[in-house]
């Protein structure tokens, strides 16, 4: 039995989510809430603050999976956009 695998969501209804590792899955979302907590970060702040924090423990593209899972945690409106400018991400 391989590994377990999640279907992410995409807050855009016309786009789908992406099948991933749940346990990549888990890792990302841990590390983006505790990053966001008490904060509202630019989406570079949010990237830089997660790569620090995943640096050479995380088996994969940190990016990729952190966009894939920040779509999925506004999908799920667990973070959430601001309509400011730059755009920041907060926890809703």
């Amino acid at each position: 039995m391989g590994e377990e695998k999640i279907l992410t969501k995409h807050p855009d209804k016309n786009k789908s989510g992406k099948r991933i590792s749940k346990e990549k899955y888990d890792v990302i979302k841990q590390a983006m809430l505790s990053i966001l907590s008490g904060k509202e970060l630019t989406h570079i702040q949010l990237f830089d603050n997660l790569e620090a924090k995943l640096a050479g423990k995380f088996d994969g593209n940190i990016s990729w999976y952190g966009e894939t899972i920040k779509l999925d945690l506004e999908a799920r409106k667990i973070i959430e956009r601001t309509k400011s400018q730059p755009v920041r991400y907060r926890l809703k």
